[in-house]
């Protein structure tokens, strides 16, 4: 990708970025001014409340004032009624009101006063009423003039609250204006950004499909050359790793002859040093001058030392034959897949160490269930039972040891993880710890450095792959990844061994 192709892609992204960063404020502000037009709602139809209040007092108070002048003029049942009614009516029409101006002091003051003036009317009203009945003396000009008064005053203080009401109500309207002005626009700004994120998304998106179809045709065709290339390469590979099974093979069996008759040559040596060192201990005791001080020191210490030195090299040499023996016959072994219960599996190889476990003290956990797998059961037991054993071989003295064995699925393959908390090993190491005779760290316990790269061979023909995390003093974690089910790709026909 050129210069120029970097910058546009850049510019691009950085355009589609800042384009839904608006229409994301663009939405939040929307957002926010709706909920700010759906308050200033709230309070025009709060107001509407109180005006509604108000009227329905004022209507009531004016009812009770008619039927109360019409009951002077004459007793009638249906005067009487209308008037006991809006009279009982109005108490709870200010409780009510009361409820609905609770917010404004102002309001609150004024209805304070209406509740008085409204107590003391009521009162003085069911005075006059019932004046110059039943005995009851008639209404003097003094009360007359007091209930008038309390009329106006219950009149006055009514407007002046609907007068507030009024202006808060035009208060509200023009907010509420605004708001939804606002709410308005806001929503077109986002509308339009809407457009042009949506535009530059399909051109970009349009853009990137049509190189992705050029990109897309050009490797098909390249495809249609590497396909054989790929199928050529994958046959010299095959063919080199027969011709490296079939030299280990040879190597391993023609070395295994001289290495017998050194091996047994040795032995005789060390048979016939016996007699030799009887015979020096016999001359030296019938004529001490006879045999030197270099033969004696040749017989009773070069000889048993350069015998041992040549046992011990040859038993190793065994060993790394075998090894590679080994090796060989595993790369040529056919694989088996066959579906497995890897935690039976796995606490069978635990089971096998039970012995061990107990004599250093240290523990082995099995966290279950383990994702089971189709795959090969040899090769597999092989992998697992390296892992543990390395993980118990190499814990750390004095320090309780824990290993631990877990799995999980992820998408179609299996992921194995053996953790311990034993000496750990250097990150530099983590690699080469998986090459055939290479060891890290002290070298206090047998073995030859074959066991890992005995896991990594086998993990490779089972398609999976191992590696490790570890540092230093803090444990060790081995990860073995391999696919649910094994699926072989070439011909795993075992080639006939070399005779020999």
């Amino acid at each position: 990708m050129t210069i120029v192709q970097k910058s546009f892609g850049r510019l691009v992204l950085g355009a589609v970025v800042v384009g839904f960063l608006a229409l994301i404020t663009a939405s939040l502000a929307g957002g926010y001014l709706i909920s700010r037009t759906r308050d200033h709602s709230g309070w025009v139809e709060h107001t509407y409340q109180v005006e509604l209040g108000l009227a329905r007092f004022t209507i009531q108070s004016e009812r009770t004032e008619a039927a109360y002048r019409g009951l002077l003029e004459a007793e009638d049942p249906r005067l009487r009624q209308v008037f006991e009614a809006n009279i009982q009516q109005l108490p709870a029409t200010l409780d009510s009101l009361s409820a609905l101006v609770a917010d404004n002091p102002d309001q609150v003051i004024r209805l304070t006063r209406l509740h008085e003036v409204l107590n003391e009317r009521m009162g003085l009203l069911r005075r006059l009423a019932d004046a110059g009945r039943n005995g009851n003396p008639p209404i003097s000009s003094g009360e007359r003039e007091r209930s008038d008064a309390l009329l106006q005053a219950t009149r006055e203080t009514t407007q002046e609250m609907a007068r507030v009401e009024r202006g808060l109500l035009a208060e509200r309207d023009a907010l509420q204006d605004e708001s939804i002005r606002s709410s308005n626009a806001v929503l077109i700004g986002a509308g339009l950004l809407l457009v042009i994120v949506a535009a530059g998304t399909i051109w970009i998106t349009m853009r990137n499909t049509r190189e992705l179809t050029a990109s897309r045709n050009a490797l098909a065709r390249l495809n249609e050359n590497l396909e054989g290339a790929v199928r050529e390469r994958t046959s010299d590979l095959q063919r080199a790793n027969e011709e490296i099974q079939r030299f280990a093979y040879i190597v391993s069996h023609d070395l295994r002859s001289p290495l017998v008759n050194v091996m047994g040559f040795t032995s005789e040596l060390s048979a016939s040093l016996v007699p030799l060192q009887g015979l020096l201990d016999k001359v030296e005791a019938q004529a001490p001058g006879l045999a030197s001080e270099d033969a004696a020191t040749a017989v009773r210490e070069d000889l048993p030392e350069a015998i041992g030195f040549i046992r011990s090299s040859t038993q190793k040499m065994d060993r790394l034959i075998n090894a590679i023996l080994r090796l060989s016959r595993e790369g040529r072994r056919t694989i088996t897949p066959e579906r497995l219960d890897m935690d039976a599996m796995v606490a069978g190889i635990v089971d096998s160490l039970r012995h061990r476990l107990d004599e250093i003290g240290a523990e082995v956990r099995v966290e279950t269930p383990l994702p089971n797998l189709v795959s090969d059961r040899l090769a597999l037991e092989q992998i697992v039972s390296n892992l543990v054993e390395n993980a118990v071989k190499y814990l750390k003295p004095g320090r309780p040891g824990r290993v631990v064995v877990r799995g999980r699925r992820t998408g179609e393959r299996a992921v194995i993880e053996v953790e311990d908390n034993g000496r750990g090993i250097d990150p530099r190491d983590h690699e080469r710890i998986f090459d055939l005779f290479r060891r890290s760290g002290t070298q206090d316990q047998p073995g030859e450095g074959i066991g890992l790269a005995h896991v990594r061979a086998l993990a490779y023909r089972l398609g999976g792959i191992v590696g490790c995390d570890s540092e230093l003093d803090r444990g060790a974690v081995f990860r073995l990844s391999l696919p649910l089910s094994f699926a072989d790709h070439k011909d795993n026909a075992r080639e006939p061994a070399p005779a020999g």
